[in-house]
């Protein structure tokens, strides 16, 4: 299987299809929260990254078939002084899992950080997908924590 790795450019007319055909898919899955985008939202979304300087994404293509895709947002440190990368979404088509799929996507967000000399690359899990997790620390993540004493961080949310 040949697998090939780009940047997305927003402008591009496949990629602003691919984009949200694949996170659609990845909202629909269990570990996406089951239910797929509001039309508004697949109708928009590349519109609405294409406005973010901060914002880029990543996909990935088997066969010349996307089949994954990396959401990015460019934020700061203020402990570190420097930027950070932080990953919002990580999709990886079910019958693709387990292929090497989101290591390749992962290396590019990290090269685009060094790029950027940003501190870290961060993102979130559920504390249930063993799969994500376990791809997650074969490239080196782990969770945050000050130290031992303190415990690891929590990612909460208030919707609004």
């Amino acid at each position: 299987m040949n697998i090939e790795v780009v940047e997305a450019d927003y402008s591009n007319e496949r990629h602003k299809q691919e984009i949200p055909k694949l996170l659609d898919q990845y909202a629909a899955d269990p570990m996406g929260g089951g239910r797929p985008l509001a039309d508004e939202v697949k109708s928009n979304l590349v519109n609405e990254l294409s406005k973010l300087p901060h914002a880029f994404s990543i996909i990935a293509y088997a066969n010349g078939r996307s089949v994954g895709l990396i959401n990015c947002f460019e934020v700061f440190s203020t402990f570190a002084c420097r930027p950070l990368i932080n990953i919002h979404d990580v999709v990886v088509l079910k019958e693709h899992r387990g292929k090497g799929i989101s290591q390749k996507m992962l290396k590019m967000v990290e090269q685009i950080a060094r790029k950027k000399h940003c501190c870290k690359i961060t993102l979130e899990v559920l504390s249930k997908n063993d799969v994500a997790k376990s791809a997650y620390r074969k490239f080196g993540f782990s969770g945050y924590e000050l130290s031992p004493e303190l415990g690891v961080a929590m990612f909460w949310q208030k919707t609004i």
